[in-house]
């Protein structure tokens, strides 16, 4: 599957999925002061950032040290991504654990809330698909953080506009239109899968 710059945007931009970690920030951060929030956001969003980054660069060694094929992160790739976007479209149930004290430290607001296995392995696939074009996925990459960061700011202005219904409609929307994007992905890869068979076996 090849994708543009806008596509691979919008990809990071559902994956990371901001609008869905507004209430894991909320809960996250809601023993740190209100004026110490902000600062908070943007250090996790920015080591999410390094982290994403950072593996957009190792991506392709890593797949030779694991011996796996482009076909496998794709098909991969797409059902973790389909897996991620049953999750927004059906939450599971809000868990009970009691979350220390305290100002979080990348767990769980940079990883895995903003650079979760997902987004690990989308910028891994579009990095090992089009090498040429790292440029292109480091500026999808920076926007898709720019997005997050000021969804994330003003994430409790957004509660209070907007109201919790429309949060989670918007949510579930973006669940769908994820949705859509894992099948095109998994149904890429099989095919792709099939060809090589057939042309390995005439």
């Amino acid at each position: 599957m090849s994708y543009t710059f806008a596509s691979a945007t919008i990809l990071l931009i559902l994956i990371t999925d901001p609008i869905g970690n507004i209430p894991i920030f909320a809960n996250a951060l809601r023993h740190v002061a209100p004026a110490r929030r902000p600062w908070v956001i943007l250090r996790e969003v920015l080591i999410a950032f390094v982290l994403l980054l950072t593996f957009m660069f190792v991506g392709e060694a890593f797949l030779r040290l694991m011996n796996l094929s482009e076909i496998s992160l794709q098909i991969g790739g797409g059902v973790i991504l389909f897996l991620i976007a049953l999750r927004m479209i059906f939450p599971p149930p809000g868990s009970d654990a009691v979350d220390p004290a305290g100002e979080p430290l990348i767990v769980p607001l940079a990883v895995p809330a903003i650079a979760g296995p997902s987004a690990l392995a989308t910028v891994l696939l579009l990095v090992s698909q089009a090498p040429d074009r790292r440029l292109e996925w480091i500026g999808a990459l920076c926007i898709t953080m720019a997005v997050s960061a000021i969804i994330l700011v003003l994430a409790e202005r957004i509660q209070r506009v907007a109201g919790d219904r429309i949060v989670i409609a918007l949510e579930r929307l973006m669940g769908l239109v994820l949705v859509a994007m894992a099948i095109e992905m998994i149904l890429r890869g099989v095919k792709t899968f099939a060809l090589q068979i057939s042309q390995a076996h005439p």
